[in-house]
Parts: C-alpha cells; structure tokens; sequence
C-alpha cells in the first residue's frame, strides 16, 4: 500500500475546492485561543470540556462521546476493533478512499457493493450479508458522490446484520435533507462518525467524533491513544460550537445554494452531475483528468481519481466558501468547456523562429563580443518577463557586464533580422508550422471559432508574415507590439477579446509570459511545444505538440 496522496495537477492553484472545506470561522475565534494562554499548549490535553458540550447539544450522555482526531482516526479505530478478529467487512463502492484503506489493514475480506445511485444499494448490500459480517459501512451523503442513504436502510442493514457493527460515517450530515444521527443511535452496535472538519469550518484542527451506546465507546477509546485532540484544536472547537451554530446554519444554507447552481451549470455543460446532498457536486465529464487541468489551468483545484479503480470516471467539485469563489468557478466551468475563442502567440506556435528571433539574439550578442547559445536563450523565457527579444538581449548583455541602452540593442537586432538588399535578413528564415497541414487547420477552426493573433512583434512583421504564409484571412484581429503592454500584462488578451467581442477564450502559447498573461486575463492557457515542466508549473493546463492537439480538445 502506497501512502495517501492526492493526485494534483503541475499548475498552481489558489481556489481549493479539492478538498471539501467549509466555511471557515470569523478570525475573531483566533482571539480565543490567544486568552486560554500558553497553559493549552504546555499541558496535556483534557477531551472531557469539549465531550459534554457534545453531548449537551445533541442531547446524549457524555460516556455517548469519543472524540478523535478528525473524523479519519474515528474511522480507523471502528475497523480495527470490529475487525480484531477478521471476518468480512461490507464497503459501498464508490465510497470514502481513507476508510477503503483502513479496511486493507485489517485481516477482514472486504466485499465491494456497486453504488452507482444517489439512493444507498440496499438490496445488494443486504446480499451481501453474511454470518461472518462483522462490519457494514455507511456513508451519508457519500464522498465523493454525494448520494444518501435513508433511516429504514440503517434499520434494514442492523436487522440483517445484527452481529455487525454498523458503521454510519455523517461527515456531511449537516448539508444533507435529512440527519441521521438519532436514527443511527436508536439502533445496537452502531457507531456515528461526525466531525467539525467540514460545516464547521475547522478541518485544520482535526475535530472529529464518535457517537454510539456507552459501552461501544468505552471500548473504542480503548483502542487508540488517550490524547487524540491537542489542546488548542479543543479549545476552538469548544467556542465554535458555543458560539458558531447560527453562522453555521447559514454557510450551510449557502453552501445548498451554490451546490444547485453547479449542479444546473454542470447540467448545461453536458459533465452528467451527479445529485448531492454534501457540500460538493460529483460529475462525468467527458476526460476527468482533463477537466481537473484545464481548472488548474484557472487556478481551481478540483478532485480526479486518475489511479482509483471505481472513480476515473469521476470528477469532484467542492463548493466555494463565498460569492466571489462560486462565480470564478461557474465562469471558468464554461471557459474550459465551451470557449467561443482561440487566441495564438505567433512565434514558436505558428512561426518557426528558431534560425530567425534566436538566431538573432545570438548574433546581436555576438556582436558585442557575448557569446550565447540556445540554451540561455530558453532558459530565460522559462523565467519569464522577456517575452520582448530586444529586451531579452539587452538583459543577456547585461548579465556579462555589457550596458547598452535599448534602443541601440534595437537598432542593432533589427539590421540583423530585416536585412538589406544586400544582406538578406534572418526574417526570410521563417517558416509556418506545419506548413500547409496547419494552414489547412487555421481555417477549419477559423470556421468554428473567431481566431487572434496576440504576439509581441511589431504590427508590420506580423502581418507580413500572416500575408507570406496565407494565413492572414484566418484572424479576425492582430493585436501586436504597439497596441498593448507586452505580456506577460494580460492587456493584449483582453484586447484581443474585446475586438472578437467574446468572453470566453483559450490562448494557445510557448513560453511562460504566454501563460501568465493567459492566466491574468481569465484566458485558458494552452501551452504550445516548449519544454513542458516549465510551462505547466506556471500555470498551463496542459501542452501540446501541434495543431491537431488543439482541435481535438475541441471536439
């Protein structure tokens, strides 16, 4: 067994919606924790506080409440104890991955029950049944796909079972129609996992709990540590539930809320939404993994299971903690699925610039007495801000003590690369891409999508080029040097945008410039050809060696 991890795209991300957090807390709460003093860190910590303000709020007795560190540890003790012995364990599948492994480390013969409704399998898991059945898990509403199970299917599954324990995990419960707490509990041998991670908004300090008859509990703390919660964790999670339920009564209202709006949205888009009860939606698009990039690629994390038997076909999508979050998403959702243009950087994507742009910087160099290769040359791009090749050689000069202004740079790059009569320039080196393949392809997508250029040369080199490779009639606008601040400043994309009259737009580019600029404007970026490490880690959703790559993303 590998250790647990989460499977991420390269891209970074600042919206997480991967992980199912809640709505956190007002910061005040920190004040708290400041006046219990250093007393809470210094001492060994007491669950016996926290425990009784449990019990009080969901009307039990205290010897009903075993606190654990986060809902996880909960999980883990209930299979090792009712599984001491080995047996047969009961697993609806799809389901929670940690309590999958925690049942692998038991000696258990853990059977796997389909579960491909939103409604609980209960007739297949009553099958399942067997006389050495000694553990039935249930999750409601299901991680990661949101589905619920109901109060008859627990009182099915105890009478079928009644050797088992019944393990009913109601992490979610508090996003779900219905709570099934007291149901679970009016029944022997079932144990409640709750937790403070998600409605509560404190997944940081691994609150979790478990809730079952006297006995039972007594029994399961004794199969764990004695400290399960450190201090500081207990003392906030204590005023949280003190003082928090009103607030979170309400993130829980606005979180059902934004869970239907991207429900409907994921409807529109054709990504087969499952029905959710938590504080995430569950879908099918149609490449899950491509779908979690692509919203990497806006800065959105997402969950995919590319390694999961029974969830590669699964995409799971939390609900974001605020207004602003839940419209980033919907907007992106329709940006990386249904783009109304495609923006292209023109050297290295379209125009071989390879014995021409950098083959002048080399020999611009040269003629200061600088040697550079390559090699440099790349290495700098992947650094980005010298998008501009008159600028980028300025700096290569700089980097060897050579100071010279940018304007006799300039004047000296572009002797090199225009040419005279006499000395054809390093211009005539260019070639098209693909050359008549991608000239064919330009024009199929100039069919389906309103086509930019957006490039950091001058606008005449631009269009002459466009003009020598006929091309030109594919783009519908040009945004070149003099029109906008260079990338990576996302002002030429959204000028670009703003001339097709769009808002939805893919920029397909080579360097990290591209995919910054990409990024800034709310473009998906698309990197093109370039050594892919560098591309990705600044932000692309994916990259791509031609033009066939592009059009089949967009089949």
């Amino acid at each position: 067994m590998s250790a647990y991890r989460v499977a991420s795209a390269l891209a970074p991300t600042d919206l997480k919606l991967a992980g199912n957090e809640g709505i956190g807390p007002d910061p005040a709460l920190l004040q708290e924790l400041v006046a219990e003093g250093t007393e809470v860190l210094r001492c060994y910590p007491s669950n016996t506080a926290l425990q009784r303000a449990i019990a009080r709020w969901l009307e039990l007795d205290p010897e009903q409440v075993l606190l654990t560190a986060g809902g996880d540890e909960g999980l883990d003790r209930i299979c090792r104890w009712a599984l001491r012995q080995g047996g047969h364990a009961i697993l609806p599948w799809p389901g929670f991955e940690m309590t999958r492994r925690y049942l692998d480390l038991t000696t258990a013969e853990v059977e796997r029950v389909a579960w491909t409704e939103h409604r609980l399998p209960i007739e297949a898991m009553l099958a399942a049944v067997r006389p050495e059945t000694r553990l039935v898990v249930v999750t409601s509403p299901n991680n990661p796909t949101g589905g619920t199970a109901t109060a008859e299917d627990l009182q099915r599954l105890r009478e079928a079972a009644p050797q088992a324990v019944l393990l009913v995990d109601l992490a979610y419960a508090e996003f779900a129609k219905a709570d099934l707490t007291a149901a679970a509990l009016s029944l022997p041998r079932t144990i409640v996992v709750r937790t403070f991670s998600k409605a509560w908004g404190l997944a940081g300090c691994r609150v979790g709990y478990l809730l079952g008859q006297p006995e039972d509990i007594a029994a399961l703390a004794a199969v764990g540590g004695p400290y399960p919660v450190a201090g500081p964790s207990l003392a906030l999670a204590q005023k949280r539930l003190a003082e928090g339920q009103a607030t979170m009564r309400a993130a829980v209202a606005a979180t059902r809320l934004r869970r239907d709006q991207l429900f409907a949205q994921l409807q529109v888009l054709g990504w087969k939404p499952r029905p959710s009860e938590a504080n995430f939606v569950c879908c099918e698009p149609p490449d899950p993994l491509e779908a979690r990039d692509r919203l990497a690629g806006m800065g959105i994390a997402v969950r995919a299971w590319p390694d999961q038997q029974g969830l590669q076909s699964l995409l799971r999508i939390g609900c974001p903690t605020d207004d602003a979050g839940q419209q980033r998403l919907l907007r992106a959702l329709r940006i990386v699925a249904q783009p109304e243009a495609l923006l292209f950087d023109m050297d290295g994507v379209l125009a071989d610039v390879s014995q021409s742009y950098r083959r002048c910087v080399i020999e611009t160099a040269r003629s200061y007495g600088v040697q550079v290769d390559t090699e440099t040359i790349q290495a700098a791009k992947e650094r980005g801000g010298l998008n501009n090749d008159w600028v980028l050689t300025q700096a290569l000069l700089a980097e060897q003590g050579i100071e010279r202004s940018l304007e006799e740079v300039t004047q000296r790059f572009e002797e090199i690369y225009q040419g005279s009569p006499e000395a054809p320039g390093l211009r005539r080196t260019e070639s098209l891409i693909g050359g008549a393949e991608t000239r064919a392809r330009l024009q199929r997508l100039a069919a389906r999508f309103p086509l930019a250029i957006v490039t950091g040369r001058p606008r005449a080199d631009a269009l002459r080029f466009l003009r020598e490779e006929q091309i030109a009639d594919a783009f519908r606008c040009v945004v070149a040097l003099e029109d906008a601040p260079n990338k990576p400043q996302p002002d030429p994309l959204l000028r670009a945008r703003d001339e097709l009259g769009v808002e939805r737009a893919w920029m397909i580019g080579d360097t990290v410039d591209d995919i910054t600029a990409a990024r800034a404007a709310g473009c998906l970026p698309i990197g093109f050809r370039a050594p892919a490490e560098a591309l990705l880690r600044a932000g692309a959703a994916c990259v791509l060696n031609c033009l066939s790559e592009v059009e089949a993303r967009l089949t």
